[in-house]
């Protein structure tokens, strides 16, 4: 899959995008609500054995100068339901990359894909909570003390998804 939105790509990786996947699943601010921050192995075997042997992410490129700044799961759950996930580098939080690359990817689920659902879940309520409602995305559910943060705390999982009449009736605002 390659994607063009005014403002990014988003394309598969390739093994020369470690560099820039490892500042953002190496910063333990982006991964506040996930994981512990990934080592360079870590990343390194995660970018080769699910990225680009399983195809399990998509990269986000910048295009005005081809920086990696977001990774972006996308995988089939169950037939016609799609899972999708992000992570974007802390330096371009708040500028729309997020927004603009994921609604073109829920785009491409939907009418190249004929998919009937896209879901997400986060533990984090506010930022990522945020961008899925921007997607159209409705609550759909919350799994209270559901997962463990990196600091050992329990936190809620909050389920969000769009079905595709959803999509269709304008709930996924237009680019």
């Amino acid at each position: 899959m390659y994607l063009e939105t005014p403002r990014t790509a988003v394309r598969p990786f390739a093994p020369d995008d470690l560099d820039a996947l490892q500042e953002i699943l190496g910063d333990a601010e982006t991964m506040r609500f996930s994981q512990p921050p990934n080592t360079r192995a870590q990343t390194e075997t995660f970018l080769r054995e699910f990225c680009i042997q399983k195809q399990g992410g998509l990269a986000v490129t910048r295009r005005a100068d081809g920086k990696l700044i977001g990774y972006l799961l996308l995988r089939e759950d169950s037939p016609a339901v799609y899972e999708m996930g992000w992570f974007f580098n802390r330096a371009v939080w708040r500028q729309g990359y997020a927004l603009e690359s994921c609604r073109a990817v829920a785009e491409y689920v939907f009418r190249q894909l004929h998919t009937r659902r896209i879901f997400a879940e986060t533990a984090d309520p506010a930022r990522s909570a945020s961008l899925m409602r921007r997607l159209g995305m409705r609550r759909e559910g919350v799994l209270r003390r559901h997962v463990l943060l990196p600091d050992g705390s329990p936190a809620a999982l909050h389920l969000y998804g769009i079905w595709q009449a959803e999509w269709q009736a304008d709930a996924l605002p237009p680019r």
